[in-house]
C-alpha cells in the first residue's frame, strides 16, 4: 500500500469516526426524547446508519457495498432475534443492551434499516467524490 492510499484510508476513517459520533449522539437525543411512530423510525433509522459507518470503518479499503451489505444483514438479524426473548432478558439484566438489541419485533424496521443504510451508502459515495474532486483541483 503507498503512503498516498494509507493517508486517503485514513482520512476517510476520520471523517466516518466524525460522523459516526454525530449520528449516535442523534440516536440518544432520539431515543431520549423522540416519541411515537415517527420518533421510532427515526431512531431505527439512526441505528441502521450507525451500524453501516461502524463496518465503513472496519472495512475503509473495501468497496463501501460490503459495509452496506453487512449492516443490512446484521440489522435484520438484531430484529429476528428480537422473536425471541432474549434481547428483553439481557436489557433486564444489563438496561444499556436494549439500545443494541432492541425488545420487541417490528415487521416496519425490516423495511426502515434497509432504505436507512441505502441512503448512508449513497450519501457516503456522494461525499467521497466531492472530497476527491475538492482535491484534484488546482490549487493557487
Amino acid at each position: 500500500m503507498t503512503d498516498r492510499t494509507r493517508r486517503s484510508t485514513a482520512r476517510r476513517r476520520l471523517a466516518l469516526v466524525a460522523v459516526a459520533v454525530v449520528v449516535l449522539i442523534g440516536g440518544l437525543l432520539v431515543h431520549r426524547f423522540g416519541s411515537g411512530k415517527v420518533g421510532d423510525i427515526a431512531g431505527d433509522a439512526l441505528y441502521a446508519v450507525l451500524v453501516y459507518l461502524l463496518f465503513a470503518i472496519l472495512l475503509a479499503r473495501t468497496s463501501r457495498t460490503l459495509p452496506a451489505a453487512l449492516a443490512i444483514i446484521f440489522c435484520t438479524a438484531i430484529e429476528f432475534l428480537q422473536l425471541t426473548d432474549l434481547p428483553r432478558t439481557w436489557a433486564l439484566a444489563f438496561p444499556p443492551s436494549a439500545l443494541v438489541l432492541g425488545s420487541g419485533f417490528a415487521q416496519r424496521d425490516l423495511l426502515v434499516y434497509p432504505a436507512s443504510v441505502l441512503l448512508g451508502l449513497i450519501v457516503d459515495v456522494a461525499l467521497s467524490r466531492a472530497a476527491r474532486r475538492q482535491r484534484s483541483l488546482p490549487r493557487h
